[in-house]
């Protein structure tokens, strides 16, 4: 029957019924997981049903930016919600792993904060999880989507760099986490390089399309003598060499606490026959980003702030699940990075 002939009364817009929202579950209200919570809520692609945290206050907080979420004591509680459709995960990293396959098991989607596990073996038990339950695995590896990455990102897959020979990562965080787990190896899996390195191997490899990594050779220290007991110790200065089968070498540097004399250095610089291209922050910022391309001497500025990027992973996660979008082998890109990590560590 053609729309022309419906009967009137089901042919009026105002009783077109728009697709519900998927309703997410927030484990985990501190700055991070309520930042991500605040960016999701103002899109029209999810609502936010539920939050748990071991801090009153923090649930507290989250309900002024959800108001009509509601407050669970517990991950399993928060499972059990019938029309709960996926759950957000930004809990210390020990706990990652564990929580999110609960949740794929229980049929619901996941946005976890980085690292997905703690290693490798971690990481490819939660991919495992999800493609068995056909559901959407993210995690907010968020540099991937600021526009100045985003713009360097078009650079290296359009081939005007020639052939590329050398990517420089570099990380530097004036400060050291303020929470005394990161610096537990065995809740937070090691200390800057699986904290801030995980962000700088994924822009790496994601810009080229994840190629084979051949060899992996790294000095790890902590407070300014070589890491000797990383059962005990986590690093706080890192160096590694990543060589990778295509034939570009990427080198990688990140800290904690070093007198860069400045907040932060970050970027990630991509090399060619051609020129090259690179992501950093401005001015010491860990939120101010601007691409360059660079022609010999000659720099052109390709992306400049401002940017509202903080959340944008999760907005796109979101627009997924909308779609209706199950396990994607994308996911896989998770586990090659956790990969690099562990070679990085010595873990394999």
């Amino acid at each position: 029957m053609s729309e022309t002939a419906l009967p009137e009364t089901l042919n009026r817009p105002s009783e077109t019924t728009a697709a519900p929202k998927p309703k997410l579950g927030f484990l985990g209200v501190g700055w991070i997981g309520r930042n991500r919570l605040e960016v999701i809520a103002g899109t029209p692609h999810a609502e936010v049903a539920y939050v748990a945290d071991p801090a009153p206050q923090n649930v507290t907080d989250a309900l002024q930016s959800a108001r009509g979420a509601v407050e669970v004591d517990s991950l399993s509680s928060m499972l059990a919600q019938p029309e709960l459709d996926a759950v957000v995960i930004a809990t210390p990293s020990a706990l990652h792993a564990e929580q999110s396959i609960q949740a794929l098991e229980a049929g619901k989607a996941v946005f976890c904060q980085k690292p997905l596990g703690r290693n490798a073996t971690e990481t490819r038990a939660v991919v495992e999880a999800a493609r068995q339950a056909n559901k959407l695995l993210g995690v907010d590896l968020s540099y991937r989507h600021t526009t100045a990455m985003q713009q360097v990102y078009q650079v290296v897959q359009s081939g005007e760099l020639g052939t590329i020979y050398a990517v420089e990562l570099v990380f530097h965080n004036a400060y050291g986490p303020d929470k005394p787990w990161f610096y537990d190896p065995k809740l937070s899996g090691g200390g800057c390089v699986i904290d801030l390195g995980v962000h700088l191997v994924d822009l790496a490899l994601w810009a080229l399309n994840f190629p084979v990594v051949q060899d992996v050779r790294s000095s790890l220290f902590a407070k300014g003598q070589p890491l000797t007991n990383p059962n005990e110790q986590v690093e706080d200065y890192a160096t590694a060499s990543i060589t990778l089968a295509n034939g570009p070498v990427v080198q990688l540097t990140c800290s904690w606490n070093l007198p860069a004399g400045q907040e932060a250095i970050i970027g990630a610089m991509f090399y060619g026959t051609n020129g090259g291209v690179a992501f950093k922050n401005l001015n010491g910022s860990f939120y101010d980003f601007v691409a360059d391309r660079y022609y010999g001497t000659r720099t052109e500025r390709l992306s400049s702030p401002p940017d509202a990027w903080s959340g944008r992973a999760g907005v796109v996660w979101a627009q997924q699940l909308t779609q209706n979008e199950g396990f994607s082998e994308e996911a896989e890109e998770f586990v090659r990075v956790a990969e690099v990590l562990d070679k990085i560590y010595g873990r394999s």
